[in-house]
């Protein structure tokens, strides 16, 4: 079972990538480095999430 950080991290990451794509497009400065902060958020979030199922995996055993 994939913990829910790993999925709602990747999803912001996603998210964030579609974000600093129409930032750059529109020459929103604000939104693109909305997106990348996003994209950093859901990298952390997935981190954590890969941590959780580690620690779940090792009790497990």
């Amino acid at each position: 079972m994939v913990d829910h950080n790993r999925v709602e991290g990747a999803a912001k990451q996603v998210k964030g990538s579609v974000k600093e794509a129409v930032g750059k497009v529109t020459g929103n400065r604000q939104t693109e480095a909305q997106g990348k902060a996003e994209q950093v958020a859901g990298k952390a979030q997935g981190k954590v999430g890969e941590a959780k199922d580690k620690v779940r995996d090792a009790v497990k055993r």
